[in-house]
């Protein structure tokens, strides 16, 4: 006598990339079946369609019903939707989530979130104890709904605090994703404040957000210095030069699970580069496994600084990008990092993708050239420059950033894809 096992619940419930169009309750009812005869989802995805105001009642009352939801994707659900109707829409949607005591990851990414629409987000951040890993990448916030955000995230690490003294578990906020947002320096104290709050972080992606060296320095040295579980930072396409050079090499030392680091297309410069290298030869960094610094102006010495601190400081490292910097191919400091981090991938004795390993194409090299001090003088020059401008006064700045995120409002937040966010929410819980 054979015996079948019962069919398995489903625990994700999923509409994405569906492209639909649900304004109405009536329009949304048919989709939601699997959400009205299960409380047991785990997960839900709703990105890749547009959703009205009654169409996000109708799925928060059943979402509010689904006491073990773990994650919540609701990516790029506001195209072609009228201003007025995102934060009611919102609203209805994350006032549900606050009800669950499971949820642990939200993703908001490709939906356009700025001064007149990021209130209930950041009512949400404010009071949801439960989030580990926060994602919001192309939203458009620029920096005073940045600052908003930041300032949320602040007082629920005081709400954590409060809860774990009442004898609450409660787990640390683990991951904040919030790239191509235009935060720019403006937002840059508000966000140190948050990440010195939360310092058992571990992953922080901040990249391509018009952040300068000003800002960089003071997310640095008064924010992520105090993080020292960090386990990944990712800046890329920000600009460092030699002042946020100087703040990463003073800082990274604490860093000692850091896994990987992006200061790709940073600007960091050739004395800048060095002294990255520096503070990654003093061995305090030998969990290090990826460097991502491409188009910074790196020149052979840099390249010869980093393989000393490869062969020393840096047992575990296996992949290094250095594409679009100032040395050649056939440098020794190249052919050097080529050969250890070969070597390093035999001893593995395991099968890698080419991505995992190794040094990157470095098809886009630029010639090392004469004029190099002159342009390390000139970019001091435009650091002193920007000095000038962080002694503003408050009024002043404050002014300058009100007045940039009023554009911002004006701006179309293109609704992109982002490759390395589409599985995070289902990975991050068992990677962290």
């Amino acid at each position: 006598m054979s015996s079948s096992s019962p069919p398995s619940i489903p625990t994700i419930f999923s509409l994405e990339n569906q492209s639909l169009k649900l304004s109405t309750v009536e329009e949304a009812y048919p989709h939601l079946e699997p959400l009205r005869a299960s409380t047991s989802i785990t997960e839900i995805r709703l990105g890749g369609n547009t959703l009205g105001v009654p169409a996000c009642t109708e799925i928060a009352s059943l979402l509010s019903k689904q006491q073990n939801l773990q994650v919540a994707n609701l990516a790029d659900i506001f195209t072609s939707r009228l201003l007025s109707e995102i934060p009611q829409a919102l609203s209805a949607l994350l006032t549900s989530l606050l009800q669950l005591p499971n949820l642990h990851t939200v993703d908001l990414s490709d939906n356009a979130f700025g001064l007149n629409t990021v209130g209930p987000l950041v009512a949400f951040l404010k009071e949801h104890v439960p989030l580990k890993h926060l994602i919001l990448n192309n939203n458009g916030l620029g920096p005073y709904a940045g600052i908003q955000i930041a300032d949320a995230l602040s007082e629920l690490a005081e709400k954590k605090a409060l809860a774990r003294k009442e004898g609450k578990e409660v787990p640390d906020l683990c991951t904040i994703i919030c790239g191509r947002n235009r935060l720019e320096s403006g937002s840059m104290t508000a966000w140190a404040r948050a990440l010195k709050n939360h310092r058992g972080v571990r992953k922080i992606k901040m990249t391509q957000n018009g952040i300068r060296q000003d800002g960089i320095a003071v997310l640095l040295r008064e924010g992520l210095r105090g993080c020292e579980e960090l386990e990944v930072l990712d800046l890329q396409d920000n600009t460092f030069t030699i002042t946020g050079s100087l703040a990463l090499s003073e800082v990274v030392g604490g860093w000692k699970q850091l896994r990987e680091l992006g200061v790709g297309d940073c600007l960091l410069g050739a004395r800048g580069g060095m002294a990255v290298a520096e503070a990654l030869s003093k061995g305090t960094n030998r969990n290090l496994r990826v460097l991502r610094a491409q188009y910074n102006d790196l020149d052979a010495k840099g390249v010869k600084a980093l393989l000393v601190a490869s062969e020393g400081g840096l047992p575990e490292l296996r992949r290094v990008e250095l594409n679009g910097n100032k040395f050649s191919e056939d440098d020794e400091g190249v052919e050097g990092l080529r050969v250890l981090l070969n070597e390093r991938k035999e001893e593995a004795g395991e099968r890698h993708a080419d991505a995992e390993w190794g040094l990157d194409d470095l098809s886009d090299l630029e010639e090392d050239s004469d004029d190099d001090d002159e342009g390390e003088t000139k970019s001091e020059a435009e650091d002193d420059a920007s000095d000038e401008e962080i002694d503003l006064k408050p009024d002043v700045k404050a002014e300058r950033i009100l007045k940039e995120a009023d554009e911002a409002e004006d701006e179309t937040v293109p609704q992109e894809e982002d490759r390395d966010v589409d599985a995070l929410a289902e990975q991050l819980d068992k990677k962290l």
